[in-house]
């Protein structure tokens, strides 16, 4: 947990200090870094962490539901963005790809084992493969391609750029076709290390993100906390998991580790939608930064108690 920790803060101030020594580069680079990461990584490791799960009805019940409350909240999201508070289209895509998104991988793997035993971890794989996937491959990218101002204009044009550019998409549908066979657990293993070597690039992005944004004005840590961010905070820390456990109370005894994959933070993955799609990275990078900090506050206390 600590380490994680550290190399998420390091790798943000890493990201920050780039920006400052190269500005303009740090950020154009670190954005390439995640282009790469989108076409070259994402794919097999989608495809080697689903082609062997199999999920049992308990585990189903639960991961229908959170599927329900991630779109109910994503949906919430839109409509408070779009028509309350009047926010620009590509701020209103990155709050929808970022209350999809969940940093279930990074961040949620290490804290099911700190706080709830690693006996629970095939669980949360289980929900991160299940309710993480078709939220980022089908919702973040399809908020990208209908709110992103590099997706073209017209329902043609950003149908096709959804397609163009979601390679992990085809991952995963190979990977519900192929036999468990083709994914031999030494190359399930590599893809879950090379899953958290990620995590630096993905925090230096932000960091340059951050930077790049508060241009000559300054960065302050945290960074303000902007009205699309406040709507994130609010759709994913507390409507998402509220809504959760409200659907599960009359039909099942919900997962302690399901609860706990639908309070991570926004993900990683959410740079590279907003990125791809032309959304708005500001408020990507600042809704990352904002949930992480809070998610990480509050598991401290917890494994504190």
């Amino acid at each position: 947990m600590i380490l994680i920790i550290a190399a998420i803060v390091l790798a943000t101030a890493a990201g920050i200090a780039a920006e400052r020594r190269w500005p303009g580069r740090a950020g154009h680079d670190s954005r390439r870094a995640l282009v790469w990461i989108l076409y070259l990584v994402l794919p097999p490791v989608t495809f080697f962490n689903l082609v062997g799960v199999s999920f049992d009805a308990d585990l189903g019940g639960g991961i229908g539901l959170a599927w329900i409350a991630t779109a109910i909240a994503a949906g919430a999201v839109w409509l408070v963005g779009a028509r309350v508070l009047d926010l620009p289209r590509p701020e209103v895509g990155a709050a929808i790809a970022c209350t999809l998104v969940a940093n279930t991988a990074y961040l949620g793997y290490p804290l099911t084992i700190a706080l709830l035993g690693s006996d629970q971890l095939g669980e949360a794989v289980a929900f991160d493969v299940a309710v993480g996937a078709p939220a980022l491959l089908i919702g973040a990218f399809g908020a990208g391609a209908a709110f992103g101002t590099k997706a073209g204009v017209g329902a043609r044009q950003r149908t096709g750029a959804f397609f163009a550019r979601n390679l992990p998409l085809y991952a995963a549908i190979i990977a519900l076709l192929a036999p468990a066979s083709l994914a031999p657990d030494v190359l399930v293993e590599i893809s879950r290390v090379i899953v958290i070597a990620i995590l630096p690039v993905g925090f230096f992005a932000v960091g340059a993100a951050l930077k790049e944004d508060a241009g000559a004005a300054g960065l302050r840590l945290p960074p303000p906390l902007t009205r699309s961010t406040a709507l994130v905070i609010g759709g994913k820390l507390v409507l998402l998991p509220g809504l959760l456990c409200l659907l599960a109370l009359p039909l099942i005894e919900l997962p302690d580790t399901y609860l706990l994959m639908a309070l991570m933070p926004s993900g990683l993955n959410s740079m590279i939608v907003a990125h791809a799609y032309g959304l708005d990275l500001a408020t990507t990078a600042e809704a990352v930064t904002w949930t992480t900090a809070i998610v990480v506050a509050v598991a401290l206390a917890a494994s504190l108690l």
